[in-house]
């Protein structure tokens, strides 16, 4: 029973309202006037991952929202806090993740008046924020806790935003009114409702499959969130067509399956004639659905949860629902009346084909042990020593220009939600972020980071958050000195006042990154040679504790990003 003389403040409610919404975890970074609310939540049960940085506590928080499906709550001071932690917040909405960001503000009868960290942070969100809310009463907590999370969620999930005041922190009730207050909010939550497809459109859909002469299935994180990994690789077994995943799509459907078209890309999307697109967008990643990379006849059925987004591509066909459930329905319409390709329809064939021949010239570059390392060779190992861990498989981070790019073709993704990477943003500095999330989000899984000099860097003290939580995170450093690589310049191209200065794409030469794990009390690896990084993957794998291996790679064995040079 509620005590009516113990009284209960702003901070304390809002804990109390997380807990009562089933919110297990927090990331942040504490400080004026928060600190309170995060030893509340950690005194009702939520663990708190205390970060370094703003922003890296917000992209773990994205991340975690895409892992678990519920949104990822991330916790700021005042202002610069809230600033810095609206790099997670437009990352979460770029990449439709679910998250909450909740920040304190300055006392509301000094706004307006240069109070300490002053600034309008509802106004500095918004175009961040895909619903924003203000606590103006400690009354008013309950209904506008639950509001962004359930917001957060609803539909195509984003960031959303929560403001509490710090005279509103501490506001008192008393604890029977708290209870009320919590009674009365949760009894307002309305469970989303999602209009189901029409059984025409379903049959519409498959149609089009079942006449098309060269279909394709296109399947993306969004999917992924959806948990629809079931019903994708069940259409695409009863139905033989290929099927193409985005990055992050990745281990929806094994890699290794023989309707894999990944390493035959250009011809899947170029020679289509349908493509059934399942929660991916058509946008860069994509290249927009446009020729020249894709046919000017391809015929695109899109099944998004945004009716906005449909709207938006204006496809042949548009599905509007949640990826498993719309898959389940296509599923069980071809169950009806089946209809399979089969090995030796031409389409298949030449998919098979194509891929085949590329991996065979891949696994030619990959086979040879490059010293100087370049990307390929260190990348073979680590596919390997991934590979040999089996299930459940670790989940992979990456992040980079040539990292990421080369580690996308060469590392094999076997289960589903086991990569996560720069995303549709191609937001660099996500990856310490991400491996925590990670590990927080499936403590079962080992997490690998496989990552450039350059988008470490962003990050790398959050290393002291790995040690400090003793987190299962082997962080592997491919080091070729900058951005891109090291310092490239010709003598001629060293002109102008400031000709002593490196390169802007050049970094300290030889940086011995695995020392900063160690001085707090990680493992650190240098590493160069084959054996080298054999023995220190082993050893790290083997061990699962905090762990930077530092792989020193030729500075002129990359490139620029080739899908992205025409840009730069």
């Amino acid at each position: 029973m509620a005590d009516n003389t113990a009284m209960v403040d702003g901070n304390l409610l809002i804990a109390k309202s997380l807990k009562q919404a089933g919110v297990e975890h927090m990331f942040g970074v504490v400080g004026i006037p928060v600190t309170s609310l995060a030893n509340r939540s950690v005194a009702l049960g939520i663990r708190f991952l205390a970060f370094h940085n703003e922003q890296s506590a917000g992209y773990a928080a994205s991340a975690y929202g895409y892992l678990t499906g519920k949104p990822g709550v991330l916790l700021t001071v005042s202002a610069p806090g809230c600033v810095h932690g609206l790099a997670g917040v437009s990352n979460a909405g770029a990449n439709a993740w679910p998250l909450v960001m909740i920040s304190g503000s300055c006392d509301q009868k000094d706004f307006g008046r240069g109070d300490f960290q002053e600034l309008d942070q509802i106004a500095a969100v918004k175009p961040f924020s895909k619903f924003s809310a203000k606590a103006t009463d400690i009354k008013e907590i309950p209904k506008c806790v639950f509001d962004v999370l359930d917001h957060a969620v609803a539909g195509r999930p984003g960031g959303c935003y929560l403001d509490v005041p710090t005279d509103v922190l501490h506001q008192t009730v008393t604890e029977s009114e708290a209870d009320k207050l919590l009674a009365d909010a949760e009894s307002c939550r309305k469970p989303e409702v999602i209009e189901a497809v029409g059984q025409s459109e379903i049959q519409k859909a498959v149609s089009l499959l079942r006449n098309a002469q060269s279909p394709l299935i296109v399947f993306g994180k969004g999917a992924a969130y959806a948990k629809a990994e079931d019903a994708l690789k069940k259409l695409v077994e009863t139905t033989g067509i290929p099927f193409l995943p985005t990055p992050m799509g990745k281990g929806l459907i094994p890699d290794t399956h023989e309707l894999a078209a990944t390493a035959a890309r250009s011809l899947a999307i170029g020679k289509c004639d349908v493509a059934l697109v399942v929660g991916a967008r058509l946008n860069w990643l994509l290249h927009f659905g446009e020729p020249p990379k894709w046919s000017k006849d391809v015929k695109f059925i899109l099944v998004d949860i945004s009716k906005e987004e449909i709207e938006l591509r204006k496809p042949c066909l548009g599905l509007v629902g949640d990826a498993k459930g719309v898959v389940e329905m296509i599923n069980k319409e071809i169950k009806d009346d089946p209809f399979c390709l089969g090995k030796t329809h031409p389409w298949v064939e030449a998919i098979s084909k194509k891929a085949k021949e590329n991996v065979s010239k891949m696994e030619a570059q990959l086979v040879k042990d490059v010293v100087p390392f370049n990307f390929q060779t260190p990348m073979r190992i680590i596919r390997d020593a991934i590979l040999g861990l089996g299930s459940p498989a670790p989940i992979l981070v990456s992040e980079g220009a040539n990292t990421m790019d080369v580690g996308r073709s060469v590392l094999i993704q076997t289960e589903p939600r086991t990569r996560l990477d720069a995303g549709t943003w191609g937001t660099m500095g996500v990856g310490l972020g991400y491996c925590i999330a990670a590990a927080t989000a499936s403590p079962d899984r080992l997490v690998v980071a496989v990552e450039g000099d350059s988008g470490f860097t962003f990050s790398a003290i959050e290393v002291e958050t790995l040690v400090r939580y003793n987190l299962p995170v082997v962080v592997i450093v491919f080091n070729n000195g900058g951005v891109y690589g090291g310092d490239r310049r010709s003598p001629e191209e060293v002109t102008g006042p400031h000709k002593s200065d490196p390169a802007p794409t050049s970094f300290v030469p030889g940086a011995k990154y695995h020392v900063v794990m160690e001085a707090f009390g990680g493992k650190g690896y240098l590493v160069g040679t084959p054996e080298e990084l054999k023995s220190a993957l082993t050893e790290a794998f083997s061990a699962r504790k905090p762990a930077v291996i530092n792989v020193t790679i030729d500075p002129f064995a990359g490139s620029e990003s080739g899908r992205m040079q025409h840009k730069n």
